[in-house]
């Protein structure tokens, strides 16, 4: 897979790249946020899989909208895998609110800790969202790497 943005180092300071045009999506893309929390966007030709790990916070806004572009560009099923999560404010709520509510197709969350369970049940960001413990036994997000 082909990369497109990629920054390394602390959140503010280092500019984020431009995003490809939408014919140019198919590939994968790593946003790197400080030390504190990441998220990473893969698209295949079955799905686009978004991978958060570490803090998601205010520190990682600006990355999560990037990813957001990125992750409904192509239109396809989106896949979110929090396993990786350890720390989740409503900065990182509204990322997942905000792929549930402008995709066509309800976005499956993988694998969400506790503490962020229960962000999605307060604020029932949860209902928008198939909250699923482990992907499924067959990849359908078909191109995308499992983690």
């Amino acid at each position: 897979m082909k990369s497109g943005i990629r920054r390394h180092g602390p959140s503010r300071g280092a500019e984020v790249g431009t995003l490809p045009p939408p014919t140019a999506l198919l590939g994968h893309v790593r946003i790197v946020a400080g030390r504190s929390g990441s998220v990473e966007v893969s698209v295949g030709s079955g799905c686009t899989r978004v991978t958060l790990a570490g803090e998601i916070d205010t520190d990682l806004a600006e990355d999560l909208r990037a990813a957001t572009t990125r992750a409904e560009g192509p239109g396809l099923p989106i896949e979110v895998d929090a396993r990786a999560v350890t720390f989740m404010d409503s900065t990182g709520g509204a990322f997942l609110a905000r792929l549930a509510i402008r995709n066509s197709t309800r976005v499956r969350l993988v694998g969400p800790p506790p503490e962020v369970r229960f962000l999605l049940e307060v604020t029932r960001i949860g209902d928008l969202l198939d909250v699923v413990d482990e992907p499924a036994a067959t990849d359908h997000c078909d191109g995308c790497p499992t983690t």
